[in-house]
């Protein structure tokens, strides 16, 4: 039993590990392709340069919040960050979604409310259908 706990705690440490070095090179691309500088975004970000520079080689895991304010910093949604680093599923793509992401003039913050009402409107009509789909017609 202890070695089966062990096996599975190892395994999850891996993936932890790797989900942290993938974040972190993803981070590292975007910050090259924009050709901005390690300080740069740490200033941007709002975070130190040793723990930016921790995160880009995997040795660290970055919170939500830390990559809300990567993402300012480096202009591009959080919720591709949320996705690279396994905090939320990737969703189908929708042209509703990727106009509210890429909108400039509202927040981070109101882009994901938005984002929430959005989606609980498409499961609230995916139930209705199937609701509708699954009742008796000489009811």
């Amino acid at each position: 039993m202890t070695q089966t706990v062990e096996a599975v705690t190892a395994v999850a440490s891996d993936a932890v590990a790797t989900a942290a070095q993938d974040i972190g090179a993803f981070i590292r691309s975007q910050r090259l392709s924009a050709e901005v500088s390690l300080r740069q975004l740490a200033e941007r970000a709002g975070v130190s340069n040793p723990y930016l520079s921790q995160i880009e080689r995997g040795l660290r895991k970055p919170s939500a919040d830390v990559l809300a304010q990567i993402a300012k910093g480096l202009r591009v949604s959080a919720e591709v960050l949320y996705v690279r680093a396994g905090i939320l599923e990737e969703r189908p793509a929708s042209p509703v979604r990727d106009a509210l992401i890429a909108d400039d003039s509202i927040s981070e913050r109101q882009k994901q409310m938005l984002l929430e009402i959005y989606e609980s409107f498409r499961k609230e009509n995916a139930a209705g259908v199937d609701d509708a789909a699954g009742a008796d017609p000489h009811e």
